[in-house]
Parts: structure tokens; C-alpha cells; sequence
């Protein structure tokens, strides 16, 4: 049974209303601390967002 690897990325609103999108794909463990991170610096409407390898999510607005 192979192994795979899931990745997630971030979209979000930044504290002065500006939409934003990772740039960058986590595992688990970095996609959690991430989340904190966010929410720590006042983001809004973080989504949490599955992405497959090379992929990325765009911004909304």
C-alpha cells in the first residue's frame, strides 16, 4: 500500500481587509501551526485548502 503525502494551503483575509493565498504548500503538522499563526495576526476567513504537488490556491476577490 503506497504512502501518500497530502499537502494543504491557505486562503485568507488580512486584518486590513486584503485576500491572500499561501505561497507555499504545508504538511499537517506545518498547516496547523500556520492556521495558529494566522489567527494569532487577526486573519479572517481562513480556508484551509487540499492541494496536489506544483498546485496552489488562488486568490479570492
Amino acid at each position: 500500500m503506497p504512502i501518500t503525502m497530502q499537502s494543504y494551503s491557505f486562503t485568507w483575509t488580512d486584518p486590513d481587509g486584503t485576500p491572500r493565498a499561501s505561497a507555499v504548500a504545508y504538511d499537517r503538522i506545518s498547516a496547523d501551526r500556520r492556521r495558529a499563526e494566522l489567527e494569532a495576526a487577526g486573519a479572517s476567513d481562513i480556508d484551509e485548502v487540499a492541494v496536489k504537488p506544483g498546485e496552489l490556491p488562488a486568490v479570492k476577490g
